[in-house]
């Protein structure tokens, strides 16, 4: 296996630059991983594609505006951008500037100060705030949207999904962003069940895959977490046969974490801390059955986690078809239902 094997051809036109209006009204590419056709429908009649007792797990968390800026004790800018909260004052975060070392004090503007405690790969630093920042992120904060979109956002909550509700994340679950009430409400009429689980997604999973070896890549950590009254819901739905559809990679990687926790008899156990899952062809499913999911970066551990479920070969081919077929790629782009 070879990073290289996970690369493709994007027309830069076909990056989505800005949201569609309503939600719901984005095209939908599924896929049956047991046929070769293809179906293209809209994301509106995703429940033409579900049964009563389907159970959809979606992401509850909520992107926070977590880039920031700060003056040096000379005046100097510096921009930053709070990566993960290690504790109420800690967060790692990406600095961008120069001087940046273990011991230098900056002062947030209109905001508190922060100390450099430590100085971490790259452009990562360990820093400690005077008081807690989550109180001035509303004034003081900005959305990071990935780096592939160059349009400004009119409204920053069209980078949230609708049942957004803990704050942590600095990434949307992307695939959850196709979901409206009242799509919602038409598939609770359908008797389709929601689970809520948590996953903060991180900077991270955007980045490439630089080793030739996708198994000598460092996969992010993130949090996660599902509660014991999800876990039950998970597992009575499970006994029941209905189908456990992850919406989006970050339920995938959540549920799979779960797994790990699980006791005899079950598929998934309550679970609250940080996951290293690194998903790679090969792997062994043991919750997920059905996923929703994004058109992915190349050379992203997205798609190899896409690939893993669906086969390379058959993924690539499918995304050179959603290509010529003009779908949007990316965070605000078509969606696509692997069943």
């Amino acid at each position: 296996m070879k990073t290289s094997d996970y690369n493709y051809f994007l027309p830069p036109e076909r990056i989505a630059q800005t949201p569609l209006e309503p939600r719901h009204s984005s095209r939908l590419l599924v896929l049956r991983r047991e046929c070769t056709d293809l179906e293209h429908t809209q994301f509106w009649h995703l429940d033409e594609y579900l049964k009563p007792g389907d159970l959809l797990v979606i992401n509850k968390t909520r992107v926070i505006p977590a880039r920031i800026f700060a003056r040096k004790p000379t005046g100097g800018k510096v921009e930053i951008l709070l990566l993960h909260r290690q504790d109420e004052l800690t967060w790692e975060a990406l600095v961008g500037g120069k001087g940046l070392v273990a011991g230098k004090w900056l002062r947030v503007q209109d905001g508190p100060q922060v100390e450099i405690t430590r100085v971490l790969e790259g452009s990562r630093r360990l820093l400690h705030f005077s008081e807690p920042i989550e109180a001035y992120l509303g004034l003081a904060g900005q959305m990071p949207l990935p780096p592939y979109i160059h349009t400004p956002l009119l409204d920053p909550e069209r980078y949230q999904t609708v049942y957004a509700r803990q704050p942590g994340s600095v990434a949307a679950p992307t695939a959850g962003l196709h979901f409206t009430t009242e799509l919602m409400k038409k598939l609770e009429d359908k008797a389709v069940q929601f689970v809520e689980v948590t996953l903060h997604v991180g900077l991270d999973t955007f980045a490439p895959v630089t080793e030739e070896d996708p198994h000598q890549h460092k996969i992010h950590t993130e949090w996660c977490e599902v509660t014991s009254t999800a876990a039950d819901q998970i597992n009575s739905a499970y006994t029941t046969g209905a189908k456990i559809v992850a919406v989006g990679t970050t339920s995938v990687r959540t549920l799979e974490t779960a797994a790990r926790f699980a006791r005899q008899g079950q598929l998934v156990g309550e679970f609250s801390g940080a996951t290293d899952l690194f998903i790679l062809p090969g792997y062994h499913f043991r919750v997920v059955e059905a996923m929703i999911t994004n058109f992915h970066l190349p050379r992203s551990t997205l798609l190899m986690l896409v690939s893993a479920f669906a086969g390379r070969e058959r993924i690539l081919q499918v995304y050179q078809a959603a290509i010529q077929a003009g779908y949007r790629f990316y965070s605000f782009g078509d969606a696509m239902l692997i069943l």
